[in-house]
């Protein structure tokens, strides 16, 4: 296994373990047992409620300089740059963008699962919570896609109430 991919393992894990603290804490419903996936299969899965749940994660950052960032890789000074003027005057469209692109991109995707959530961790210093909120109201879910519910984890720790974003 490669550097890159025990990251996204990790990051998978991590982000699957703080939606379901988030939710049992929520709607005091027992989530336990978290296991990674083979290709194929939404990457993680655990039980709820005694049922098996599979979970596809994202994560959903500004643009790919703020994920380098995020991950902590080095920057050149331009890159630097670039974000320290994204965090002054970020674009008033950018989240619906980036957060459309991102579920365009999952709900092309196929997964052997019968029953699947995706969960959407903001990895971005750049929105908060009530930006969210403003978008949700807004934001077309693609069609079709095999999710059953979709879901975002606004802050990056996992402390606020998750968001659902999507129920079939």
């Amino acid at each position: 296994m490669t550097d890159s991919e025990a990251e996204k393992l990790q990051l998978e894990h991590q982000a699957a373990r703080l939606f379901l603290r988030a939710y049992e804490r929520t709607y005091h419903t027992p989530m336990r047992h978290i296991w990674h996936n083979e290709p194929a299969k939404p990457d993680v899965s655990c039980y709820m409620d005694g049922e098996r749940l599979d979970i596809e994660i994202a994560h959903l950052y500004a643009n790919e300089h703020e994920a380098m960032a995020v991950l902590g890789r080095v920057l050149n000074l331009d890159i630097q740059r670039q974000l320290a003027q994204l965090a002054l005057n970020p674009p008033s469209g950018q989240l619906a963008f980036a957060l459309n692109r991102l579920l365009q991109a999952k709900a092309s995707k196929q997964y052997d699962s019968k029953r699947v959530w995706l969960l959407i961790r903001n990895a971005s210093t750049l929105w908060q919570r009530e930006d969210f909120l403003a978008v949700m109201r807004s934001l077309p879910v693609p069609t079709p896609h095999q999710f059953e519910q979709i879901w975002l984890l606004s802050d990056w720790h996992g402390e606020e109430q998750p968001l659902q974003l999507y129920k079939d």
